[in-house]
């Protein structure tokens, strides 16, 4: 038996010090972390780069670089190992592209950012953490074990939201690889990607601002990959249309007539855990506070006939789960850590621009070109046009903003004359407030360009031409 299947075969045979779990939660509980990896055990990247390829870079439908052979300071392998890589999530795609970059030997200096703390339920499919690390950082103790494990690696962890870091944070990488779950927050790290790019006196990209943004996403079987180049390619933005609205569920159902187990589930996070502890927020890392949760959830199922309520739905419900799979989270990762490796070396063709992996029904992809969309709020400067009546409110153009193709969060409006509405800071938000409920033809003039900002779009501004109709 090998020293690997002996380590599985012991993850899955130790107790854990977790209790009180409900049956359907599946735990992997190791202390013992493995030693250092050798010199033997790990890649090297100069052996891909010295093999020839029919697939050269400059020949790709997206030549991006030169490829340069040489292992002095501005070859392929050097530029690789001086670069300063940012991985964004250290969830279960994000420990996989950890994992990927260390083992590849090509890359040394590496940032990760994660908001989240370890829950067990994490445990199953994200390698790098053990029963012990439950309620500790993702970031933290991803980074000390890939430091422990691969000691020819630096990688320093950040604890936080990814929208607390400045542009000077981020201009100091030279690839960034997103492993999110979040469509908000991808948005936000594509506006702020693409507004570090600087143009010259002719209007084009420096390419020394332009920072290659690798996203990748899973759900379930499926999966995707793509490459975005700031300026010169599609970005994330221009295809949100690809990503459904999250449906919200009228208070009304849930408390009254809930139909699935859904319904129930909210009923007792939102509804039954206020009124029972109005004191105390609810902890989603909590195993007492999500077991608190459950059993009032299924307690309320029962009372109207509905199956279905589990503690790992419960949890998937109360946290935004999305399902996920070990080999998914595997496959996407390789994906793009390979195409980081290719934007840092030249040494191959880089993806144009996305690959999808369908996994369901057997191992398939499919890559084609995202097309830049020539109306895009974050990567063109086009103008909009909307056509409004004259007594539309300043408020019902703003819930328009929210709801239709733009998909904005929390809008302010400028006029080139003046604030029509501004959130922040809280002074100017009371003295622009009154503008809401006036009509638009009382605030601005037919044809007038107003400047919407959002925090969705970081510092990216959406111009818009109002007419009155």
């Amino acid at each position: 038996m090998t020293s690997q299947k002996r380590s599985a075969l012991e993850m899955t045979n130790s107790s854990s010090p977790i209790t009180s779990l409900p049956q359907d939660t599946t735990i992997i509980a190791d202390d013992n972390r493995p030693p250092p990896l050798s010199g033997r055990q790990r890649g090297n990247f100069q052996t891909l780069l010295s093999r020839s390829s029919p697939f050269a870079n400059e020949t790709g439908s997206l030549p991006i670089g030169e490829f340069d052979t040489s292992v002095t300071v501005g070859g392929a392998q050097q530029s690789a190992i001086n670069a300063k890589i940012l991985v964004v999530g250290a969830g279960g795609l994000g420990c996989e592209i950890l994992k990927d970059l260390a083992m590849s030997c090509a890359v040394r200096d590496i940032v990760v950012i994660d908001l989240d703390t370890i829950d067990v339920t994490n445990l199953n499919r994200q390698f790098l953490f053990r029963s012990k690390d439950v309620g500790h950082s993702k970031a933290e103790v991803a980074a000390k074990f890939i430091n422990e494990r691969c000691p020819w690696m630096n990688v320093v962890p950040y604890h936080g939201k990814i929208q607390d870091k400045d542009a000077d944070f981020y201009r100091q990488f030279k690839v960034v690889i997103s492993g999110l779950d979040n469509v908000e927050a991808r948005r936000w790290l594509n506006g702020m990607i693409n507004n570090l790019v600087e143009f010259d006196q002719d209007g084009d990209p420096n390419p020394e601002t332009i920072i290659p943004l690798v996203d990748g996403g899973t759900e379930g079987f499926s999966g995707q990959s793509r490459l975005i180049l700031p300026r010169i390619t599609s970005c994330f933005e221009c295809s949100l249309d690809a990503f459904a609205p999250t449906a919200a569920v009228p208070l009304c159902t849930i408390a009254e007539t809930p139909r699935i187990p859904e319904h129930c589930i909210a009923y007792a996070y939102v509804l039954q855990w206020a009124k029972e502890f109005p004191e105390r927020k609810l902890d989603t890392d909590s195993p007492s506070d999500m077991k608190w949760v459950y059993e009032k959830a299924l307690e309320r199922a029962n009372q109207f006939g509905i199956g279905g309520v589990t503690y790992m739905l419960t949890m998937g419900v109360v946290k935004n789960i999305i399902p996920a799979v070990a080999s998914t989270n595997a496959i996407v990762s390789a994906v793009c850590v390979n195409e980081a490796m290719k934007v840092l070396s030249f040494c191959s063709q880089s993806l144009n621009t996305y690959m999808m992996y369908m996994g369901s029904e057997g191992i398939h992809s499919h890559t084609f070109i995202y097309e830049q969309k020539s109306t895009c709020p974050v990567c063109t400067t086009h103008v909009h046009r909307l056509a409004l009546s004259p007594s539309t409110t300043l408020k019902a153009l703003l819930q328009q903003l929210c709801e239709g193709e733009f998909r904005l969060k929390s809008p302010s409006v400028t006029s080139s004359s003046k604030t029509l509405y501004m959130r922040k800071p809280a002074a100017l938000e009371k003295a622009t407030k009154g503008n809401l409920d006036k009509p638009m033809k009382e605030l601005i003039d037919s044809g007038e360009e107003l400047t919407i900002t959002d925090p969705v779009f970081h510092d990216t501004s959406l111009q818009l031409v109002v007419t009155f109709e």
